[in-house]
């Protein structure tokens, strides 16, 4: 793999998605790049595709036509198994709905990471203390009192979920962080507070940010910013993603 490649967190060329027996595409993407390192802020309306443009960079979802690589990586080159541990190794990802594990304690949700990548893992700390240390440090930071730490996540408030989901994503250092409307259910201070530590963390890391949201007031914290309509093919009848 070239250094050029490798350079390049994020590239899709040609995508299409269709959902099975649908007779247009959600969306037709010609071209899209994200380098390591740079934060760009998507912004789209609720419906428009967001979320399903995050799955297949993600390699959650493949893509019907065309290519997606991930840090040089072809997703479709890759079986299912392969790209959970090519995801668990390299990506952090805010998910609009959180997926906590709703039964483990806030710190363990947290340390999940690294418990399913060992490079994550030394990343965080070079043994569990250090990475217990490396989970609170972030918890401290998002605002989320110490007293809540070993709480289980299904007695958190929506907000409190939310903060939980977002150190679980930034522990270890990935190499590319995807974020999908993460501020959502976050007052104006602990909005702010995510935001600045995200964008610290991200920095100190060199990891590529693709943060998607309807709310453009964030778009300053970026280093580029495009709307959802730029990144579109012209095409008639495409049909609108509503799990964005």
């Amino acid at each position: 793999m070239s250094q050029e490649t490798r350079s390049v967190a994020l590239s899709l060329r040609g995508v299409r998605l269709r959902w099975p027996g649908a007779g247009s595409d959600v969306f037709h993407i010609p071209h899209l790049e994200v380098a390591l390192g740079e934060r760009v802020f998507l912004r789209g309306e609720s419906g428009c595709g967001k979320s399903s443009l995050l799955s297949l960079l993600s390699g959650v979802a493949l893509p019907s036509a065309g290519r997606v690589h991930c840090l040089g990586q072809d997703w479709q080159a890759l079986s299912a198994a392969q790209r959970d541990r090519f995801r668990a190794d390299h990506l952090g990802y805010l998910f609009q709905q959180f997926n906590l594990l709703p039964y483990l304690s806030v710190l363990d949700n947290v340390l999940l990471p690294c418990r399913l990548s060992p490079s994550r893992a030394r990343r965080a700390g070079r043994d569990a203390q250090q990475q217990r240390v490396a989970a609170e440090g972030l918890l401290a930071a998002l605002q989320m009192a110490p007293e809540l730490w070993g709480r289980e996540a299904v007695s958190l408030s929506v907000g409190q979920q939310q903060r939980v989901a977002a150190a679980r994503a930034l522990i270890g250092q990935p190499e590319v962080v995807l974020a999908d409307e993460p501020t959502s259910a976050l007052d104006e201070q602990r909005r702010d507070a995510f935001m600045g530590l995200l964008m610290q963390v991200c920095q100190q890391a060199g990891s590529a940010v693709l943060f998607v949201s309807h709310d453009r007031h964030l778009a300053r914290h970026f280093d580029r910013v495009l709307e959802w309509p730029q990144l579109q093919a012209p095409t008639e009848g495409v049909e609108v993603d509503s799990c964005a």
